[in-house]
C-alpha cells in the first residue's frame, strides 16, 4: 500500500480486491482514530482524547458482573414450579434458551417488513441511534415521568446481548456507545440477523425460528402475512402479547398494529392488511404439558407482575396454588358438555368460575369450552374479560341502596311505564324483559323478579357516583370513569369482569367484608423458605371477628366495605324463592334442592351475555355463556335457559354431601309488618297503614313512599287524572289508591284503562327529572 501526504492528511491507496477494501468501514475507522497521533498539530489534544477515552473504558468494565458471582446463587436458573392445592404439578415455568440459527437469506421479505415496521422504521437509514425516537424518548422522560429509550433495532441487540435490563441513564449510555461501535463493525443485514436471532419472543422461544416453531410448527420460511405480524409485535413485551397468556386478544390487537405499520411504510397494500387481520391462526398448542391452562396463565402473569419475569423464570419458586385439579376437571367437563348442548341457541362458548367467600380461595376457573379449540378462540379467558352483566348486576344496586337507607325490601315500588329525562339528550324509557309491567310491587318482588324499571328507580334513588363507589368497594374494578354511565348501568350497562362479579357477590356473602380473592396458598424458593402465604383457617377466624363484633375496621387483610344488615338483606331476597315466582316459578334451576343458595340471572337487552351467579357462606359459582366474538345468542335464551343450568349442575356438585348452612340474621335486623316506606309504624312519622310482613334494618329510615285511598278528579275520556297544569272540562270525581314510591310523584294506580285487544291493562307513563345521575327533588 503506497500512502502520500497532502496537507497534513494521510490519504490510503486502496487496491481493489484487497481486506481493506472488503471493510471499508474498519478502515475508515482506523484513519479516523490514528490520523490526530500521526498529525503534529492534534498531538496534544489527541493525547487528551486518549486519557478521556481510557477513563470510559475503566467506567464500563466497573460496570460488568464480578467473576464472583459466578459461584454465588444467581449463577444458574432454577424453573418455577406450579401446583394445585393437593401438590400437582400443573405448569413449570423455565428460561432455558431455545434457539435454533438461521441465515437472513431464509427469512421472507413479509418477516423483515413486519420487524422493522413495528420495531424500527428507519433503521436502514440511522448509524445506531434514531434521533426521531430520541426526541420522543427525552419528551417522554422530561413530560410523562417515563424513562424510555427510543430504542433502534441495534439497541435491542446490544441491550439483550451485552448489557442488564437495569432502566437507567447510565446503562442508557452505554448502549448507546455500543450501538454505535456496531453499526461501525457490521452491515446492516449483519445486525438484522443477529437481532433476529437473539431477541425473545416469549417464554424459551428466543430468535425468530424458535417462535415459529413454538407458536406454528412450521419454519420462519413458511410464515404467511397474519403469521410473521404476530410474531413481529412480540419482542416488546411477550407475556402481555402472548396468544397462550390469559388475554390472547392483547396478541390480535397487536397484531393489527404491525400490520397498520406495514401499510404505513408502503410494505403491504390496506387490503393485504386486512385480509392477514381476519385469517384464523392455527396455533401449536401441546395438551400434554399444561393443566388447568387459562387459571395457570392467570396465575403465571400475576407472578410476573409481582416478582418480575427474571424471579419467575430463574428464581426456582414453587408456587402452591388454591385450585382443586380434579374440581377443575370435572368442571370443565361440566361446561364443555352444556355449551355443546345449546348450540340450537346459538351459544357457542362458556366459562365459569367457582369460589369460596369465606376465604377468597379460587377453587376452579374455566375460561372457556376448551382452552386448546383455536378455531372458537378458546384461548380467550372469559373469566378475565369484560362483558356487560345484565341485571346480575342488580344486586349490588340494591344492596347500596339499603346501605344508603333510601329503599327497604318492604318498600312499595311501581312498576308502570317510566321516562327519565335531564341527563339525558332525549328521555330514557326502560322496559322489562318480557314487555309488561306489574303495577304496584315491593323492592323484594323487584329484586326477586329482576323487573327492570323499579331497578332504574332504585338506582336513581342513590344516584350513579354512589352506586359506582360502593361496587368499587366490593370489588368491581372496571367502572372507571363515572362520567361514562347513567341509569342504565344498574341493568347492565357498565362491563365488568367475571373475576370481578366472584369477588363483589363474594363480599355479599360474607356480610360486608371483602375477603380478596387469591390464587396462591404459599409460594416458597427452591430452598423451601416461605416467600409468602395465605392461611384459610387465619381468613375465616377474621371473618368471623369483623362479623360477630360488628366492627367497621380491618383483620388480617379482611375489610369491612358494607355494614352486615344491608349485605344480610340482599341475600335473605336472592334465597327467596316465593319473592322471584312471578317471572321463575318455584321449580327453577336456581333452586338447588335441600340447601339454602342465594341466586341472580342476568341476560343483556341484546343477548349478547347471559350470567348466573349463586352463593352459599361456603361457595360461590358464576356461569355465563354467550359468543366470543360479541354475536347475539338466540332470542329464546333466558338466564333460566342459558347459564342456570350450568349454575345449577357445578353448585349441586359441589354442596353434594355437605350441610345447608346460612349466616345467622344480624341483631340490627328484624321482621315486622311494614308499611309502603319499608318500616313498621313506629318508625314512621305518619300513622302509615301495615301492608305486609318483611325485614328491615332497625337503623335505616322510611322510604319516601306511600299507599293511600284519596278522592281523585278523572278525566272520563283517559280514565286518568288531567295533566298538572291542563284545565280540562267534565272532570269526575272519583275513590282511587295513589301511589308515591321514593322517585315518583303520587301516581293512580287503579286508573288504567284496558287494551281489549292485547289484552292487558292500560298504564299512564310517568316522568321523572334526573340531574347528575340521582332523582331531583
Amino acid at each position: 500500500m503506497s500512502k502520500k501526504k497532502k496537507k497534513g492528511l494521510l490519504t490510503p491507496d486502496i487496491k481493489p480486491g484487497t481486506w481493506h477494501a472488503k471493510h471499508p468501514k474498519l478502515v475508515k475507522f482506523f484513519y479516523i482514530v490514528l490520523f490526530p497521533f500521526i498529525n503534529p498539530y492534534f498531538r496534544a489534544v489527541a493525547l487528551l482524547a486518549v486519557f478521556a477515552l481510557s477513563l470510559t473504558v475503566i467506567y464500563l468494565f466497573q460496570q460488568l458482573p464480578s467473576p464472583k458471582n459466578l459461584t454465588g446463587a444467581q449463577s444458574y436458573a432454577v424453573s418455577t414450579r406450579i401446583f394445585d392445592r393437593h401438590g400437582e404439578l400443573l405448569y413449570e415455568i423455565y428460561a432455558d434458551e431455545n434457539r435454533i440459527p438461521i441465515n437472513l437469506k431464509d427469512v421472507p421479505e413479509h418477516v423483515k417488513q413486519a420487524t422493522i415496521a413495528i420495531e424500527d422504521k428507519n433503521f436502514y437509514r440511522h448509524f445506531g441511534l434514531d434521533p426521531e425516537g430520541i426526541f420522543r424518548a427525552i419528551r417522554n422522560n422530561l413530560f410523562a415521568q417515563k424513562l424510555e429509550g427510543g430504542s433502534t433495532i441495534t439497541q435491542q441487540l446490544v441491550k439483550n446481548a451485552l448489557l442488564t435490563p437495569e432502566q437507567s441513564y447510565a446503562r442508557k449510555f452505554n448502549e448507546a456507545i455500543l450501538a454505535i461501535i456496531t453499526e461501525v463493525a457490521y452491515s446492516k443485514d449483519e445486525i438484522l440477523e443477529m437481532y433476529l436471532n437473539y431477541i425473545s419472543y416469549g417464554g424459551t422461544s428466543v430468535g425468530i425460528e424458535a417462535a415459529s416453531q413454538t407458536y406454528f410448527k412450521k419454519s420462519v420460511s413458511e410464515l404467511t402475512l397474519a403469521e410473521a405480524s404476530l410474531l413481529s409485535g412480540l419482542p416488546k413485551a411477550p407475556t402481555r402479547y402472548s396468544p397462550f397468556g390469559s388475554n390472547p386478544e392483547q396478541a390480535k390487537l397487536r397484531q393489527a398494529e404491525v400490520l397498520r405499520r406495514m401499510v404505513e411504510d408502503n410494505y403491504i397494500s390496506a387490503l393485504q392488511a386486512e385480509e392477514a387481520k381476519s385469517e384464523v391462526l392455527n396455533y401449536a398448542i401441546s395438551q400434554t404439558e399444561i393443566k388447568a391452562p387459562h387459571f395457570v396463565f392467570f396465575v403465571r402473569d400475576w407472578l410476573y407482575e409481582k416478582y418480575g419475569i427474571e424471579k419467575v423464570e430463574k428464581g426456582g419458586l414453587r408456587v402452591y396454588t388454591t385450585l382443586d385439579l380434579q374440581l377443575q376437571k370435572e368442571a370443565q367437563e361440566m361446561v364443555s358438555e352444556l355449551v355443546a348442548g345449546l348450540t340450537n341457541y346459538h351459544i357457542g362458548n362458556g366459562a365459569a368460575m367457582i369460589t369460596k367467600p369465606n376465604t377468597g380461595e379460587i377453587l376452579a376457573m374455566v375460561g372457556s369450552k376448551d382452552y386448546f379449540n383455536v378455531e372458537d378462540e378458546g384461548q380467550v379467558n372469559v373469566t378475565l374479560a369484560l362483558r356487560q352483566p345484565g341485571s346480575s348486576i342488580k344486586p349490588l344496586m340494591y344492596a347500596t341502596a339499603f346501605q344508603e337507607k333510601t329503599l327497604n325490601p318492604g318498600t312499595i315500588i311501581l312498576d308502570v311505564p317510566t321516562c327519565f329525562t335531564g341527563d339525558y339528550l332525549k328521555p330514557y324509557c326502560p322496559s322489562n324483559y318480557d314487555g309488561g309491567f306489574r303495577g304496584v310491587v315491593t323492592v323484594r318482588q323487584s329484586l326477586g323478579n329482576s323487573f327492570n324499571i323499579p331497578a332504574v328507580k332504585g338506582l336513581a334513588t342513590v344516584g350513579v357516583k354512589t352506586f359506582i363507589n360502593q361496587a368499587t368497594k366490593m370489588g368491581i374494578t372496571s367502572w372507571n370513569d363515572p362520567a361514562r354511565y347513567g341509569l342504565s348501568l344498574t341493568l347492565g350497562g357498565g362491563e365488568v369482569r367475571m373475576i370481578d362479579m366472584a369477588q363483589s357477590f363474594a363480599t355479599l356473602a360474607n356480610q360486608g367484608v371483602l375477603t380478596p380473592l387469591t390464587p396462591i396458598l404459599k409460594i416458597e424458593d427452591f430452598r423451601g423458605n416461605i416467600i409468602e402465604a395465605i392461611d384459610p383457617e387465619e381468613r375465616k377466624a377474621a371473618l368471623d371477628y369483623l362479623n360477630n363484633y360488628e366492627s367497621n375496621s380491618t383483620k388480617g387483610g379482611l375489610q369491612r366495605v358494607m355494614d352486615r344488615a344491608p349485605a344480610y338483606l340482599t341475600n335473605h331476597i336472592l334465597q327467596d324463592n316465593q319473592a322471584r315466582a312471578m317471572i321463575f316459578g318455584t321449580q327453577s334451576k336456581l333452586v338447588i334442592p335441600n340447601h339454602i343458595v342465594s341466586a341472580k340471572t342476568g341476560t343483556t337487552n341484546d343477548m349478547k351475555d347471559n350470567w348466573t351467579i349463586g352463593y352459599t357462606p361456603e361457595y360461590l359459582v358464576v356461569t355465563w355463556v354467550g359468543n366470543n366474538d360479541g354475536s347475539s345468542m338466540g332470542w329464546l335464551t333466558s338466564g333460566i335457559v342459558g347459564a342456570a343450568p350450568m349454575f345449577n349442575t357445578l353448585m349441586t356438585h359441589v354442596l353434594q354431601d355437605t350441610e345447608s348452612v346460612w349466616q345467622e340474621r344480624p341483631s340490627d335486623v328484624l321482621s315486622a309488618g311494614v308499611c309502603a316506606n319499608g318500616m313498621p309504624p313506629s318508625y314512621s312519622n305518619n300513622n302509615c297503614q301495615v301492608m305486609h310482613t318483611d325485614l328491615f334494618w332497625n337503623k335505616s329510615r322510611p322510604a319516601d313512599a306511600k299507599l293511600v285511598k284519596e278522592n281523585v278528579w278523572i278525566d272520563p275520556n283517559t280514565s286518568f287524572p288531567p295533566p298538572y297544569g291542563e284545565e280540562v272540562q267534565g272532570l269526575e270525581l272519583h275513590e282511587k289508591t295513589m301511589v308515591k314510591d321514593p322517585v315518583s310523584k303520587p301516581y293512580c294506580v287503579d286508573c288504567q284503562g284496558y287494551d281489549e285487544e292485547k289484552d292487558k291493562p292500560i298504564y299512564q307513563t310517568q316522568n321523572i327529572q334526573i340531574i347528575d345521575g340521582k332523582v331531583a327533588n
